[in-house]
């Protein structure tokens, strides 16, 4: 059997900042209680669909392993692997999905940080508008403000160490980076809701640790507290 890593990427759970209209950026606002319980509706949505599917979805490195999760019925683990940026409100969206999965770990990674912006943190676009009128609209960034390719090399040294486990991972992330890997990948710039994201497939990860965004392969969108999940890899 040919061995692939399975990616599903997914923004964090929302949080004060998000409430409140502010640009985060690298900052680090808390989640509220709404997005804790994203996360937890997130969580559910995966166990269930993941624990009723046939053995065809379970990766190599997954498969002889004896573990159980008796809230949902896996016989094994449901990610290899659940990583999230250290930034607080990914790390708690990862660590609520975790705990709901039964998997013990989170792994956090700095490279999977939101993109800085600069002076615009903190504000909401009404307060940036007036300070730099136009410019939003226009796409002009100020300075300190990260651009697209300053994301994407360190995003592809963190994806390539993280799916060398040919298996599947959950990544928990943010807006910027979930943007970047669209955009590396051919995709448009879609809107990124709380808790929505993209399934990615990649052949022989582990094979071949120098591999390149036009092998990472984009399948199905999914909004997980939307009432309609889909998490089919086609």
């Amino acid at each position: 059997m040919t061995q692939h890593s399975e990616l599903l990427a997914v923004r964090h759970g929302q949080s004060e900042w998000n409430l409140r209209g502010r640009w985060q950026g690298q900052a680090d606002p808390v989640l509220t209680g709404l997005g804790e319980r994203q996360a937890q509706i997130a969580g559910d949505a995966l166990a269930t669909t993941l624990a009723a599917a046939d053995d065809s979805w379970r990766t190599p490195v997954m498969r002889g392993r004896d573990l159980h999760t008796g809230r949902h019925g896996f016989d094994l683990p449901a990610f290899d692997l659940i990583v999230s940026s250290d930034l607080q409100r990914a790390r708690r969206t990862a660590e609520i999905i975790a705990k709901q999965l039964g998997v013990s770990d989170v792994v956090t990674d700095e490279a999977l940080r939101e993109r800085s912006a600069g002076p615009w943190e903190g504000l909401t676009r009404a307060e940036i508008d007036e300070g730099w009128p136009g410019d939003v609209a226009a796409r002009r960034w100020p300075p300190g403000f990260e651009s697209e390719d300053s994301i994407a090399r360190r995003l592809l040294p963190a994806l390539r160490r993280h799916l060398s486990v040919c298996g599947r991972v959950l990544l928990v992330g943010h807006a910027g980076v979930l943007k970047t890997i669209d955009a590396r990948v051919g995709l448009g710039d879609e809107r990124v809701p709380n808790l929505a994201g993209r399934w990615f497939w990649l052949d022989g990860a582990a094979a071949d640790a120098s591999w390149s965004w036009d092998q990472l392969e984009p399948r199905n969108r999914v909004e997980l507290v939307s009432s309609n999940v889909d998490l089919t890899i086609e």
